[in-house]
């Protein structure tokens, strides 16, 4: 939703944005990020005037943080700039294949361990959201945080009635933090489409919209909560995924209370050995609960970085996975779902032509595009890729090359599937930990088969069946009552008016006539269902005497 500014306002937001951006230039300066651009460079690269210019400047540096390696150095950068660029390297600690192991080591401390803030803050926030004094809400309370990130911190405590649980708290004054980074973002955006034919294809501006609102709902922690009982219901009945239950009287928008969960961290995999857990199924597993919320479900947890997710290690949730933070979701219609589920397959059976053509069915890119030429751009970024093991594909190489080829395609990128694309990412990278010889093509393809079936096959007709019948059941016991109420009236004869009575004899007849042609059509489509049903239980009594 868009809303109006007054030039004052937009102009006051433009300030605050040059000023954001200055900020972030000095950060990266303070803690050495030139050195990263330089050891991109490499020698050749080193050559150019601009890299010597950086070089002197960075013999001038003042004030810079003394002794920090590259990867604290980025680090720290991206924890003083805040919840959103903290966000940002949490997405790039899950992607070890394209970072160097002491970069991705240390981005991983900003999964669930920003520095907090203090505890006095934390329990006045609490009091503030809930109403009352954090002794009439809990028996017990830990002020030592068990975790922190970008957004909340956690903190254990016991209710009167002795339930272990979690209570998570909102880092006070998020809001404009956000919002003045979100304005940053936009002008970049704006530039970007501006001056490249490339950003605009990818429309930065939409994409920061959609960023922005995933955001702000993460400042509602009721929204998470909600979230979080809407994921619970789904994996009601699920034996690989456990979701925390939500204690409803103790939370507020700043503060929720939910279920303590016992687990290890996924990313202990020590820890996760040492206790017998199964890694191989582990990773399979993760596999599945991702398509199974993406396309059956089509509600999905959106933000599964190792910091959000442990491994139960006893009793009923031993080997499962346990979410926590519900932050961000996402959800997709059932045409995205369709036309998500078409490609995967497609890709899965190397059909090329299909890719091509949904693309352009959809109208990802133009009507005009040659379906055989997109074919064989698809082709060329695919097929190297295939028949290997997870550890040698890194998914993002493959998204790179296909971003490559579609420029001159003119492919658009939808703004409602970028939360997928970076869940998938994520899922890639947990794989990739937890089962370096994981085929995430063979894991995910039956899983795509089995809904496709269920969409367009025997048991999709069914479904749709029961739905009609509703609708069936409420018209059926209608028919007698109007076929009597017609034949009443016309047995009822002439009135003195002749015109008047012709045509309401006429008008009886046309709807007898009307009632009679939907009966026969029922008829048929109940003969059609009593086969189409006999066929399908000859079918399945043959499958089960073979």
């Amino acid at each position: 939703m868009t809303t109006s500014r007054s030039p004052a306002t937009s102009s006051s937001n433009s300030w605050l944005a040059l000023g954001r951006l200055i900020k972030i230039v000095w950060v990266a300066w303070r803690f050495g990020l030139d050195r990263l651009i330089l050891d991109a460079a490499g020698p050749l690269g080193r050559k150019h005037w601009s890299m010597r210019g950086l070089r002197v400047l960075s013999l001038l540096r003042i004030g810079g943080v003394k002794g920090a390696s590259r990867g604290e150095g980025l680090r720290l950068a991206l924890e003083s700039l805040g919840p959103i660029f903290v966000k940002f390297g949490q997405v790039l600690s899950t992607r070890r294949d394209l970072l160097p192991t002491d970069i991705a080591d240390e981005l991983a401390h900003l999964q669930d361990r920003v520095p907090p803030f203090p505890s006095r803050i934390a329990v006045a926030e609490i009091e503030r959201g809930l109403g009352k004094t954090i002794a009439q809400v809990y028996q017990e309370f830990d002020e030592t945080p068990i975790a922190s990130a970008s957004i909340a911190q956690v903190h254990f405590a016991v209710l009167h009635d002795g339930r272990e649980v979690a209570v998570k708290v909102l880092r006070p004054g998020m809001a404009p933090t956000i919002d003045r980074d979100i304005e940053l973002l936009r002008t970049i955006g704006a530039l970007v489409a501006k001056v490249s034919a490339d950003g605009r294809r990818l429309r930065p501006l939409e994409v920061v919209d959609e960023f922005d609102k995933h955001l702000h709902d993460e400042l509602d922690l009721i929204r998470e909560a909600a979230n979080a009982n809407q994921l619970r219901r789904n994996h009601a009945k699920s034996s690989l995924l456990a979701v925390p239950e939500m204690y409803w009287d103790y939370c507020a928008t700043n503060v929720i209370t939910m279920q303590r969960m016992h687990g290890l961290r996924i990313a202990d995999i020590p820890g996760l050995l040492q206790a017998g857990i199964d890694l191989k199924k582990l990773s399979r597993d993760g596999v599945e609960i991702f398509f199974t919320q993406v396309f059956q479900h089509g509600f999905f947890h959106a933000d599964m970085h190792p910091g959000n997710i442990l491994v139960g290690y006893q009793g009923e949730l031993f080997n499962r996975y346990i979410a926590l933070d519900f932050g961000i979701v996402g959800a997709l219609s059932d045409f995205d779902k369709n036309y998500l589920a078409q490609n995967f397959l497609a890709f899965f059976n190397r059909d090329y032509r299909r890719v091509a053509q949904l693309h352009i069915d959809s109208g990802w890119v133009p009507r005009t595009t040659r379906v055989e030429e997109l074919e064989g751009a698809v082709r060329a970024c695919c097929e190297p890729f295939f028949d290997r093991p997870l550890k040698e594909i890194s998914l993002g190489l493959v998204l790179m090359r296909l971003f490559q080829a579609s420029r001159r395609f003119d492919v658009e990128i939808q703004p409602q599937l970028v939360l997928l694309q970076k869940t998938l990412l994520n899922i890639e990278g947990l794989g990739r930990e937890l089962d370096p010889d994981l085929d995430l093509w063979v894991t995910a393809k039956p899983l795509l088969q089995r809904w496709m079936n269920q969409q367009i096959g025997p048991r999709a007709l069914l479904d749709q069946i029961k739905q009609e019948s509703v609708q069936w059941a409420q018209l059926l016991p209608q028919l007698p009552r109007l076929a009597h109420h017609a034949l009443s009236r016309i047995a009822q004869g002439p009135t003195d008016n002749p015109a008047s009575a012709h045509a309401s004899d006429t008008a009886l007849t046309s709807l007898l006539q009307k009632q009679q042609e939907q009966l026969s059509a029922m008829q048929r489509w109940i003969r059609v269902l009593v086969i189409i049903i006999g066929l399908l239980l000859g079918a399945e009594l043959l499958r089960w005497l073979r």
